[in-house]
């Protein structure tokens, strides 16, 4: 079969080149040199390992990758800034992120990118993969369904479960968000805050914060504030509306962003100048849509005392890299049942405390390269399996 020819913008971009042939591979950890190697790593040797595993399943941790590897999961659904793209359009985004699982908390892992959509089939079929890792990455599935993929996964694996897109960017936020109110003086409790979109990412920020102690919080859509009684929700907009928007407002969230301390913006939509300049003195505006944030740093920090967005080329940051390898590298090393909230908690408030003295407006959440950040935040999670009676060592 004749290879198809590329075309040649792809062949002069420098992206397709990093890519060019995937930017993942599985080397050995043993060498194999020659017929003894061969018969202690293969048969007959291998038999006997097989054996002992058979008779007492914990030696899996022990005597395979089990306890340091990772399934990225996805079914290419809501893949960021791109949608429902599919699963093999998805593998370049799940190669990046098994690529940055062992760049930088040393866990090993491996993208899968299923063919298929419904809850049933991807819990079945997460299920049934399961005994070959040591945890779960669920990511890049769209809302509502990844709340109940998730949910059923955690009641039926003994295993840490880990929706990325939603409490890897709630940990980060909520690190980024407590040390943007110490800079301006104030605590969470003091603040009031408006969360712009009520998908994944929405929900588990806004719950997040909840947990912390946020003053008030309200949460938006593409239809307005929700609150008890409106129509068109689902079950879970439903519920964060019963525990959310306190004053009972209603209407646009550029209408709510008057007066209130803390815009937080994860729904891809835009919002004018002129709502960030009603906002009370000392704002804070985390922006953080992808490629584009819902307003312009620069506009934004016009009237606004800590500006974040979701982009590299800003101040501050929130990057979910910051998150996910720390809290598996600490879950993996105490073979955790699953990720509590309290450990959830406990990785948010270890990455805060990274910036220390360096603490800024412009520097509220360390860098991603910021090697303290990894140590710090898997301390922290360790530490609190151990206290939540869920780490096996």
């Amino acid at each position: 079969m004749t290879a198809l020819a590329e075309p040649e913008r792809l062949l002069e971009d420098p992206v397709f080149a990093l890519h060019r042939g995937g930017k993942l591979r599985t080397t050995p950890a043993t060498p194999v040199t020659g017929p003894a190697d061969l018969a202690l790593a293969y048969t007959p040797g291998v038999a006997r390992v097989c054996q002992a595993i058979a008779e007492e399943p914990a030696l899996v941790h022990d005597y395979t990758w089990v306890s340091n590897v990772v399934a990225v999961v996805s079914d290419g659904t809501a893949v960021l800034g791109l949608g429902d793209i599919g699963p093999a359009a998805a593998m370049p985004v799940m190669e990046g992120k098994s690529l940055l699982f062992k760049q930088f908390g040393g866990v090993d892992s491996v993208p899968v990118c299923l063919d298929c959509t419904s809850v049933e089939a991807i819990v079945e079929t997460v299920v049934r993969l399961a005994p070959s890792f040591g945890g779960i990455n669920l990511e890049d599935i769209s809302a509502p369904r990844c709340f109940e993929i998730e949910a059923r996964l955690k009641e039926l694996l003994d295993i840490p479960v880990f929706h990325d897109d939603q409490h890897g960017t709630a940990i980060v936020v909520l690190a980024a968000l407590t040390n943007a109110a110490r800079v301006t003086g104030r605590t969470l409790g003091d603040l009031r805050a408006v969360v712009a979109g009520a998908g994944a990412s929405g929900i588990a920020v806004t719950e997040m914060l909840l947990n912390a102690g946020i003053g008030e919080i309200a949460v938006s859509d593409s239809r307005g504030l929700l609150h008890p009684g409106r129509d068109g929700m689902n079950p879970y907009k439903a519920s964060l509306a019963g525990r959310t928007n306190a004053a009972g407002r209603t209407g646009s969230t550029e209408a709510a962003l008057a007066g209130a301390d803390v815009f937080i913006g994860l729904s891809g939509a835009t919002i004018g100048e002129g709502a960030v300049a009603s906002m009370a003195a000392d704002s804070i505006v985390f922006a953080l849509s992808n490629p584009t944030p819902e307003i312009h740093p620069a506009v934004a920090r016009r009237h606004a005392a800590v500006v974040a967005t979701g982009r590299s080329d800003f101040p501050n940051q929130i990057n979910n890299v910051l998150a996910f390898p720390g809290v598996f590298r600490g879950a993996l090393d105490v073979r955790a049942r699953g990720i509590t909230e309290n450990m959830k908690v406990a990785a948010a408030t270890a990455l805060a405390g990274v910036v220390g003295p360096e603490l800024s407006p412009d520097h509220v959440i360390p860098g991603a390269f910021d090697g303290r950040v990894v140590t710090a935040v898997s301390e922290a999670v360790r530490r609190q399996a151990r206290l939540d009676g869920v780490a096996r060592v």
